[in-house]
């Protein structure tokens, strides 16, 4: 589903260029949820824009849905965005002009892939009934990030990227949604890559990798503590 192959990433500095990713090699099977660890600056969401084919590697190639992204012009990087992909964000990015249920069937709607029997279980599980006319300032933040993950899953994509997607919740509700999250995930059979510094969010997923100093690795215990 997603492969990353030697992917470098350096950004100019007034020092020179500062390497972020340094020769990452990563596969992620159809269906396998892996976390993604490491402290701030790491180049973890680096690692996430390029996979999402928002930015390109300045070496080696990123592989999606069996395409090279690099080899794609920015309109059909988008295509296959939509097509193939559920973003979710530590920031909720809805639309504030857009009710609850014209912004979970948003981006199904531009897949073309809306479905209404879903969208209504969506609706349900999300614990947003009664709510489809409210708009997201009238809900709680715990509210707007099951409907961001709601909004990602509407169209079924075949992966999910998620960016510290409870990072902006306190612990209990940030449990509720990481269950809510990957519960979706097991049920629609979509990959998952998350972005997490948590250990505790990262646990529940097949696999934990560590990046540090823009190398992969198989975190160790002492890095599960700390990260």
């Amino acid at each position: 589903m997603l492969e990353f192959r030697q992917v470098a990433k350096a950004y100019a500095t007034p020092q020179g260029p500062l390497e972020v990713l340094a020769d990452v090699d990563l596969a992620l099977s159809a269906g396998e949820s892996l976390a993604l660890m490491g402290e701030s600056g790491s180049g973890k969401s680096t690692l996430l824009h390029l996979a999402a084919g928002l930015d390109l590697p300045d070496r080696g190639e990123v592989r999606l849905a069996g395409r090279a992204i690099s080899s794609l012009a920015e309109p059909a990087r988008a295509r296959l965005r939509r097509e193939t992909l559920g973003l979710v964000f530590q920031q909720f990015h809805l639309v504030a002009s857009l009710n609850v249920l014209d912004n979970l069937r948003l981006q199904a709607r531009l897949a073309g892939r809306e479905r209404p029997d879903w969208t209504a279980e969506l609706i349900a599980r999300l614990g947003l009934a009664g709510l489809e006319k409210r708009y997201p300032e009238q809900l709680s933040g715990g509210q707007q990030q099951r409907l961001a993950i709601g909004r990602a899953l509407a169209p079924r994509p075949a992966l999910l990227l998620a960016d510290e997607p409870t990072g902006n919740l306190d612990e209990d509700t940030a449990d509720e949604v990481l269950d809510l999250l990957l519960a979706l995930v097991r049920d629609t059979g979509c990959a998952l890559l998350m972005v997490t510094h948590s250990p505790r969010v990262a646990a529940p997923l097949d696999r934990r990798l560590h990046l540090t100093h823009g190398r992969l690795a198989t975190p160790t215990a002492g890095q599960d503590a700390c990260a």
